[in-house]
This record gives structure tokens, C-alpha cells and sequence, in this order.
């Protein structure tokens, strides 16, 4: 690998000049310029990053700490992210914690040795070394979709109570009573946004809440298969049924054609985040779809923003989301 001493010698100019015309800090004639550029493409020089951060107090890298990047909702936003990312000059380093804080706390401490310049975080729950690492710490961050108790910081989120009241309300408007909720774990915030909507849309419309019909389960097809399953064997079964995602709702639909239950004949199953299999389930899902290539960009470039005036007010931004109806809902069957 090329060395900036081999370039300089090449070029027939000194190492500081070398140095000028990488990180344009000082006027170097157009000649030596042209040389020292001709040279490290000749070369294929490559300088330190390390190096420049330390000259410059910046290493352009924003630390990306989310749950899990197999979600197909993080996968969109992280999309969202680097491309924003990319245009603003900016790299990424990716990290999951798998819902594990202490995994989440540890790695956060790694992406601040790495002289990160911003941090984005999607919150796999928080605990008290978690507070104190991110309070404490002056870097630049931006939490998305869930609050860290403590952290002052810009929020970016997504209107989660209205979607799950649009989501319930859609499902009364086809005439259904007995609707049930397959939720997200109780710590975290989107999760308790979405139960909340739907228990409002259940007031709203004079249903009577019924405990049995709400159950939490994990993010996951598995967390969705087991709630439905338990849900499909009561007496009192539902008629319809709202998931909190939509890989909750496709793992619902396979327990559903496992106990010969017909969608939507016989159940109508409204997901959530509308990623991009949810058209290509069987039946095509209904689902609340999220902004979530919009929330990556806006995330990014409020941080950049952020980087640049550290002591402009904190932004807290929310995002709606909208009702996207495909086959896997319709009226109750008649009894």
C-alpha cells in the first residue's frame, strides 16, 4: 500500500504539501496540486482516515446502534439512512443489539472509541447504564421512534396511536366487534402507542374492551404465530385481528391456515409498517404502512444538522403513517 512519503517524493514535493492538498487547509499552487492528484491516482494512495480525524477533529462517521437489521422495517430506514448519509458525506457504522441492553450499551461505548461524530439509536429498551453513558456524553445523537428516559435529545417517530386507531377503526367499519390485538412487548414505546389506539378506537365505537383479546409477543413471525394460535383456539374466538407489525401478522396468517381458518373469509388480519413482503403474503396483507425510507432520511440529516450546530433547539419530529387496504380483511361472515 502507497504511503503519502512515496507520493510526496513522486510528486517532488514535501509530505506537508501532500497533506495540504488532501484536506485543502492551505493554498498550494495549481502545478504542485495537479502532481500530487496525478500521483495518488497513479499510486492508488488511500489516506488515513485515522489521521485526518485526528488533524481535522472529525472522522465523518455516524454510529447506527438498532435492534435488529434483519426486521425488514429497519432494513428500509437504514436505507433511508445511508443514502442521506452518502450525499452528506457521511459513513456508517452498523451495529445490532438483538434487544439486549447490555449488548446495546457495550457497543455504544465501541462506536464512541471509534470517534464517531453523531450517533442514531433506536432504543432496545434503556437501563441506568445506558442513561448515564448517553447523558454524559456530549456527541451529537438522535433517537428514533422510542425516548431514552433522561437523554435530551432530537426524536424522530411516527404517529403510532393514530396508526393503530386507524387500523382498529378500519376494522369496525367493516362491521367487526370482536377484534383482538397481537401487541409488541410492553417496554417499548411503539408498541404502547399502538394498543393505545386501538383501545381508543374500541371506546370511540362502544365495544367493550376484552382483556383476553390483547396479547404481547416479540417483534418476530414466531411472536405473531404463538399469540395467534392462542387466540384461534378460544371458544370466543375473534373475528378480526390487529398485529403490531406486519411480521407478526404473516406468522398469524400461517397459525390461521394451520387451524383451517379462512382470511378473510373467517378472520380479517390488519398488520403494521407495510414492509415490502406484506403485499406478496397470502392472502396480500392489509397493513399501516410507515414512512420508513422518509424517517432514514430525515433521521440523517437532522443529525448532520445536529453535527454542525450543536446548539441549535432540540427537534422532535413525527411522521403519519397511512392505511394501505389489500385482501386480507373484509366484513365479518354472517352468523
Amino acid at each position: 500500500m502507497a504511503t503519502m512519503k512515496q507520493v510526496a517524493e513522486k510528486a517532488g514535493v514535501s509530505t506537508t504539501t501532500v497533506s495540504h492538498v488532501i484536506n485543502n487547509t492551505r493554498v498550494v499552487s495549481e502545478d504542485a496540486r495537479e502532481r500530487v492528484l496525478s500521483v495518488i491516482q497513479e499510486l492508488r494512495y488511500i489516506p488515513s482516515a485515522v489521521a485526518r480525524s485526528l488533524k481535522n477533529d472529525r472522522t465523518h462517521t455516524i454510529g447506527m446502534m438498532i435492534p435488529n437489521n434483519s426486521n425488514p422495517y429497519f432494513a428500509e430506514v437504514i436505507q433511508g439512512i445511508e443514502d442521506a448519509s452518502f450525499k452528506l458525506g457521511y459513513n456508517i457504522i452498523l451495529c445490532n443489539s438483538y434487544d439486549d441492553p447490555k449488548k446495546q450499551a457495550a457497543y455504544i461505548r465501541v462506536l464512541m472509541e471509534k470517534r464517531i461524530d453523531g450517533l442514531i439509536l433506536v432504543s432496545s429498551g434503556t437501563d441506568e447504564d445506558l442513561t448515564q453513558l448517553l447523558a454524559n456524553e456530549g456527541i451529537p445523537k438522535v433517537l428514533v421512534d422510542r425516548e431514552v428516559t433522561g437523554v435530551v435529545a432530537d426524536l424522530i417517530e411516527a404517529d403510532h396511536v393514530q396508526g393503530g386507531y386507524d387500523a382498529t377503526r378500519y376494522l369496525i367499519d367493516l362491521g367487526h366487534k370482536k377484534i383482538a390485538c397481537v401487541a409488541g412487548p410492553k417496554t417499548l414505546l411503539p408498541s404502547g402507542g399502538r394498543v393505545t389506539g386501538y383501545l381508543r378506537a374500541l371506546q370511540e365505537a362502544g365495544i367493550n374492551f376484552n382483556p383476553a383479546y390483547l396479547i404481547h409477543s416479540d417483534f418476530t413471525s414466531q411472536g405473531g404465530f404463538n399469540a395467534f394460535q392462542e387466540l384461534l383456539s378460544r371458544d370466543d374466538r375473534p373475528t378480526a385481528i390487529f398485529a403490531s407489525n406486519d411480521l407478526m401478522a404473516i406468522g398469524g396468517i400461517c397459525a390461521a391456515n394451520q387451524a383451517n381458518v379462512k382470511i378473510p373469509q373467517q378472520l380479517s388480519v390488519v398488520g403494521y409498517d407495510d414492509i415490502a413482503l406484506a403485499s406478496f403474503s397470502t392472502p396480500p396483507l392489509t397493513t399501516i404502512s410507515q414512512p420508513k425510507h422518509a424517517i432514514g432520511q430525515l433521521t440523517a440529516q437532522i443529525l448532520v444538522d445536529r453535527i454542525a450546530n450543536p446548539e441549535s433547539p432540540m427537534r422532535r419530529e413525527m411522521l403519519s403513517s397511512q392505511l394501505i387496504t389489500r385482501q386480507s380483511t373484509s366484513p365479518p361472515a354472517e352468523t
